[in-house]
């Protein structure tokens, strides 16, 4: 009778799953793009960067496998599948039992061109719609509710929205919605002036109709580029550039208006990761939240329990100060040493600030920001490193400040 129970329950549960067949893509970009990680990109690529003590794309992944339905995870990139890209893939299938595959784009394709690229392997199997997330933002994702939000309306773009400070606004995508029907009227990438204070979270939730203008847009790239083809130049093959799609431009702005495009609006926790100081402001976001989501990745202040969050080898030596500041792996600082950096923090009375778009120079100089020490980074007693970027296997004999030591 039990085994009758149990397969009957496995069948019931395949049932839902075709019913509501869902796909989640990731979109991770490729070793041309991190710049801004650099020196830490150096030794691991920037999805795989920790933050809040996982992998960075460790947390999309996890909020897709919570939603009911999902039958795949996708990355879309244009790194090498390397051997930290290979393991890390293979434990995060055996640790949420979903197949997790890479596809690898042969050139960078933009934001939409890995889409229409891999479209038959995100439609394989007939999903009822999938989710595309950009891999370098910090969100819980409310995927769930952005899924109850697209079956109750379903259109062909759903886009996740955060609202912004107006000088901030100019940063990202922004939105002119209907307050209404929540669809999108008006989409503009980085406008130069104000254009709405509802900004572009990076999430989306697609119907497999939405690759439909991704064709449009490779075909009209495709005749463009044959129109600018040399005279007598052999034309009948595909011009290179017809694969570049970004989907901010080509298509949200496109199609706004149409009737296609939607947002739901959260006001969670978000920020983008564009550098090493956004991904220490995103660990300090997702570490708030573990106490509800992850309690077992947190220490227990317990009696006789660890306090100390860091690991420090039994040999280290005091009195030395490290504040707002990333190590490298394998580096060492000297007694009574100093090394600091200038956090970025959005403005805590503000409650729709983000973090700032970091630049690392203006006017030719170096702006203060936090310091990094790449990786076996040796600073010696009694020096000061304040605003600087140390890249990896340097020993240093005397103090640096606002620059980068090559």
């Amino acid at each position: 009778m039990r085994t009758s129970v149990t397969l009957l329950g496995f069948i019931l549960r395949i049932a839902v799953a075709v019913a509501t067949m869902l796909k989640a893509v990731i979109l991770i970009g490729g070793p041309q793009k991190g710049t801004r990680f650099r020196p830490l990109s150096f030794e691991v690529p920037k999805p795989l960067f920790p933050v809040a003590g996982v992998p960075m794309i460790q947390h999309h992944i996890e909020a897709c496998a919570q939603v009911p339905g999902m039958q795949e995870i996708l990355l879309i990139g244009f790194y090498q599948p390397d051997e930290p890209l290979t393991r890390f893939l293979e434990a995060a299938q055996q640790e949420f039992n979903l197949p997790i595959r890479y596809l690898q784009e042969f050139v960078p394709l933009g934001t939409g061109g890995g889409l229409y690229h891999f479209r038959d392997q995100i439609l394989a199997g007939g999903p009822e719609a999938f989710f595309v997330l950009n891999a370098d933002v910090c969100s819980d994702f409310p995927l769930s509710a952005m899924l109850d939000a697209y079956r109750h309306q379903p259109h062909p773009f759903l886009l996740l929205g955060t609202t912004a400070n107006r000088t901030q606004s100019l940063n990202y995508g922004c939105i002119v919605e209907n307050p209404q029907t929540h669809e999108v009227l008006h989409y503009v990438e980085k406008p130069s002036t104000f254009v709405s204070d509802v900004i572009n979270c990076g999430i989306y939730l697609f119907s497999p109709e939405a690759l439909k203008p991704l064709r449009d847009v490779f075909q009209r790239n495709q005749q463009d580029g044959q129109l600018c083809l040399p005279l007598g130049e052999d034309s009948s093959g595909l011009w290179p550039g017809a694969g570049t799609i970004r989907l901010e431009q080509d298509v949200f702005s496109a199609l706004a208006g149409q009737g296609q495009i939607y947002v739901h609006l959260t006001d969670g926790i978000w920020s983008q990761i564009k550098s090493a100081g956004s991904a220490l402001y995103a660990s300090r976001l997702y570490l708030g939240q573990y106490q509800l989501t992850h309690p077992e990745r947190l220490a227990k202040h317990a009696p006789g329990g660890p306090r100390i969050r860091a690991k420090v080898a039994p040999s280290a030596v005091e009195h030395t100060c490290v504040l707002h500041t990333i190590v490298g792996w394998g580096s060492t600082v000297g007694r009574w040493a100093r090394v600091e950096g200038t956090p970025n923090d959005p403005n805590p009375n503000d409650p729709r600030a983000h973090m700032d778009s970091e630049s690392l120079f203006k006017d030719g100089k170096l702006l203060p920001a936090i310091t990094i020490l790449g990786c076996r980074v040796r600073i010696p007693a009694e020096v000061l490193i304040l605003n600087s970027i140390v890249l990896p296997h340097k020993e240093l004999s005397r103090s640096f400040t606002n620059q980068i030591i090559l």
